[in-house]
């Protein structure tokens, strides 16, 4: 069995955001030789999130809000967590609804996905460098 590991990094400028990592995560396959096996795609940060969903910006948009909805940014001071200093308890929650990772088959030398499907990196407290890990195994 083969294995290939790589680091995907990412500095968004933004506080949130959701990016597209399927092209990226496919050169990542391309690259490991590996035509049969598994993909793990890893948010390596506990205030970013990798899923799978349809690339559609109303979507997106709605995650946004859903999840602003369900924890909100402000007032900081609602979260215990920001009283060592920091500003993110939100995006430690947005993370854990969201998800820590994805894994994807591997057929034929591609991603083996239902219809729509792509990978995203969801980022929740963004302005500085983070990374995704992307571990394939098989054949």
């Amino acid at each position: 069995m083969k294995s290939y590991r790589k680091e995907l990094w990412f500095n968004v400028p933004e506080r949130r955001a959701f990016i597209n990592i399927t092209p990226q995560v496919e050169v990542c396959l391309k690259e490991s030789g590996i035509e049969e096996g598994l993909v793990l795609c890893n948010a390596m940060h506990i205030t970013a999130s990798v899923f799978i969903n349809d690339d559609e910006s109303g979507l997106h948009h709605d995650y946004d809000l859903w999840l602003e909805k369900l924890a909100p940014h402000e007032p900081i001071s609602q979260y215990r967590h920001n009283r060592t200093g920091e500003d993110n308890g939100d995006a430690h929650l947005k993370r854990q609804i969201m998800g820590r990772e994805v894994v994807v088959a591997v057929t034929g030398g591609g991603l083996d996905f239902g219809p729509w499907e792509q990978i995203f990196y969801g980022e929740f407290d963004g302005r500085r460098r983070k990374r995704v890990l992307v571990k394939i195994i098989g054949e």
